[in-house]
């Protein structure tokens, strides 16, 4: 496990190799202060200019690259905005076709106003829009959704510059968790239903989201949604409060040649059809789903391995995206951005939700947060259980779990037993890694 996520730095970005060019090209506008912010929020966006390809996961089944979602979580003023011109730039083309799309709205609109009540309207246009607005209201979403549906099972895209957006999307917060959960496992709407205009349709939503939103906006906002799927669907990047610098971070000029150096990368998602299996990112996938079992037994933290199963499923995700961008080849350096990407999933939601997930669930103070304790490092070489079952009260774990936590340890061969003389010892091989 290369990243200690219980820390509240941010875990470092590896350096951008071979196969992570387009990263690096969308990089070079934006602030360094937002650089790793921003990496997770790009793949969203980047997938949605995927539709007609299917991915086979470590489990065997064939995913989309639709139902991506990831919130950027940044105190007020903090340049969270720098995202919007990056997507503007990403969806130059969505914008193109949605322009077309609304002109022929506009004029059937007109023709309708043009006709008296007695006479036939005319029909409605088959309009699906890519990039709908970020206060698109349900009922829109779905009609979209419908016509996306229709017109080649195409992934919409939406950007909410604030995390209550998602209300109006979802039909309000009550809905929100449904929604979502819908949205990421690429499910129907459940939306049939009988209205003066006939029947509705319930149409597989294909869409993939981003927003932006401060941490006190996000704890409130998922404070209902941790343990019931929402909040583990969700990528989290985290921006913690920086120094007082007194700068002003100077972001990218949009120039003709980054456009053109960005159309080419463009090009390849929008070609890929077909399906596909990545062999290289399957097997880090099976590899850091084992890593991050053994983080949750050093942790005795039920949490985390539960959110940790769809952090390694974003992550995937963007592998994908990775490799269709780099002419559809696997190298080391985007293996590396993958990992952490799953790492730093997981620290942002636990330094945003830790104490909510906690004991303290019912709190929503901003008191001092941090990730998953790995008590194995606050224990001396050798110890016994008394020792263990003092730390594990000292954190607020019951003593009951050492005997079994105890057993976890010696079967992952991070610890042996020693009848002779009661003590656990830290294998060479926990200690080297």
């Amino acid at each position: 496990m290369k990243y200690d996520i219980s820390k509240n730095s941010a875990p470092a970005m590896p350096n951008l190799g071979r196969g992570t060019e387009c990263i690096r090209l969308l990089l070079t506008q934006v602030s360094k202060d937002m650089h790793q912010p921003l990496v997770p929020m790009l793949f969203p966006i980047l997938g949605a200019h995927v539709s007609g390809a299917e991915f086979q996961y470590p489990d065997l089944t064939w995913k989309e690259l639709c139902g991506m979602m990831a919130n950027l979580v940044g105190d007020s003023g903090c340049n969270k905005g720098q995202l919007s011109n990056l997507v503007e730039a990403l969806c130059r083309d969505f914008r193109q076709h949605d322009e077309v799309e609304l002109r022929k709205l506009v004029e059937w609109q007109k023709q309708v106003k043009s006709k008296s009540a007695n006479k036939e309207k005319p029909i409605r246009p088959d309009v699906a829009f890519w990039f709908p607005p970020s206060d698109v209201t349900n009922p829109a979403f779905i009609q979209n959704a419908m016509a996306l549906e229709t017109n080649g099972s195409r992934t919409q895209y939406i950007n909410m510059p604030e995390v209550e957006m998602a209300d109006r999307l979802c039909g309000g917060h009550k809905q929100v968790s449904q929604m979502l959960r819908n949205i990421y496992d690429r499910q129907r709407a459940g939306a049939l239903r009988a209205t003066a205009d006939g029947v509705t349709g319930n149409p597989i939503l294909r869409a993939n989201l981003t927003l932006s939103s401060t941490p006190f906006a996000t704890r409130k906002f998922y404070k209902y949604e941790l343990f019931n799927g929402t909040f583990g669907r969700m990528v989290f990047s985290f921006k913690p409060r920086t120094s007082r610098d007194g700068r002003i971070p100077r972001q990218g000029k949009y120039g003709e040649e980054f456009y053109r150096k960005l159309d080419e990368f463009l090009a390849r998602l929008d070609l890929c059809k077909g399906r596909y299996i990545i062999r290289p990112l399957n097997k880090l996938t099976d590899q850091l789903a084992a890593d991050m079992a053994s983080l949750a037994d050093l942790a005795d933290d039920d949490v985390l391995w539960d959110v940790s199963k769809r952090a390694l499923h974003s992550g995937w995700k963007a592998g994908c995206v990775l490799w269709v961008l780099n002419g559809q080849t696997w190298t080391r350096s985007m293996g590396d951005v993958v990992e952490w990407l799953v790492y730093h999933d997981i620290w942002s939601k636990m330094q945003l939700f830790a104490d909510l997930l906690g004991k303290d669930a019912d709190q929503t103070s901003e008191a001092q947060r941090h990730g998953p304790k790995n008590m194995l490092d606050d224990l001396p070489d050798s110890f016994n259980e008394a020792q263990l079952a003092a730390l594990r009260t000292s954190l607020g774990k019951n003593v009951e779990g050492t005997g079994s936590q105890l057993r976890k340890w010696v079967f992952r061969k991070f610890i042996t037993y020693s009848a002779q003389t009661g003590l656990y010892s830290k294998t060479d091989e926990y200690l080297k890694n």
